[in-house]
């Protein structure tokens, strides 16, 4: 893993969070069930170690930053499922590497389970995931991290936007599994920020439930705020997993290609 100590830091400081959430309220792009959300538990030191590049190194006039939570959880590795997973992510970096809009693109790469990957970087510049690098063998808490990987999204894009350079954001959960392990939030905080998200037509958050035979994968998303168009359900199946992140890829190429672009991909889902 990268090390966290010096992501979102800015002249040596520390990124204001807060500071940011506060700005988003003020805007009207975060609502009072939304901040409560946010403020369950200190995510301040856990929202920084995705911050990574500044927005005074980023040369385009406006970014697109796509942002993935791969499950490493146990039962991937235990269903045969961990070089999928590796795959499909690493087929999405290549393809939005090798898009026209690379020089605007901006990655993340947090685990389910917290640990990061890489913190947003040029598209570039995103490390591939390896055998070395994802060993999936923890829980599941899925909302727990999906407040801290959507409150990452929300401030990086709150940061660019304060600077004067527009920000929209694709984000992707891929789990095998229910909630299982979360201590703090619910489905509910993750609703809420997702709603908030929606609202601001900025913002595509997606995701990918590799069935595990037991698991209603939608009726889970949905309680998390995601709309079905955005939802993905494959087999077990190291093709069919393959086929969903590059569905999820061509999404995120469309998404990047300018506004009225964005407009459509987000209302077209991973069918449009």
């Amino acid at each position: 893993m990268k090390n966290e100590s010096k992501s979102g830091t800015k002249n040596g400081n520390a990124i204001d969070i807060e500071g940011l959430f506060e700005a988003a309220r003020e805007e009207g792009a975060l609502s009072a069930e939304a901040m409560q959300a946010l403020h369950i538990t200190d995510l301040g030191a856990q929202i920084q170690a995705g911050f990574g590049v500044q927005v005074d190194d980023v040369a385009s006039s406006e970014v697109v930053l796509v942002t993935v939570m791969p499950d490493d959880s146990g039962s991937i590795k235990f269903a045969g499922n961990a070089q999928a997973v590796r795959d499909g992510h690493n087929l999405v970096v290549s393809a939005l590497a090798d898009s026209k809009q690379r020089d605007s693109l901006l990655a993340h790469n947090r685990y389910l389970n917290g640990a990061v990957l890489y913190p947003y970087c040029p598209i570039a510049q995103a490390e591939k995931m390896t055998s070395k690098n994802y060993d999936p063998q923890l829980g599941t808490p899925l909302y727990d991290q999906a407040v801290v990987l959507l409150g990452t999204v929300i401030a990086k894009a709150q940061e660019f936007a304060l600077s004067g350079v527009p920000a929209r954001t694709v984000t992707l959960f891929i789990t095998d599994g229910a909630d299982a392990g979360s201590t703090w939030a619910k489905a509910k905080d993750v609703c809420a920020l997702v709603r908030d998200m929606r609202r601001a037509e900025a913002h595509i958050v997606a995701a990918i439930g590799i069935d595990d035979g037991n698991t209603n994968y939608r009726a889970v998303f949905r309680d998390m705020g995601i709309e079905d168009r955005w939802i993905l359900t494959p087999r077990s199946d190291a093709a069919e997993i393959r086929k969903a992140f590059a569905l999820f890829s061509q999404s995120a190429v469309r998404a990047s290609q300018g506004g009225a672009s964005f407009s459509r991909a987000a209302a077209g889902g991973f069918g449009g």
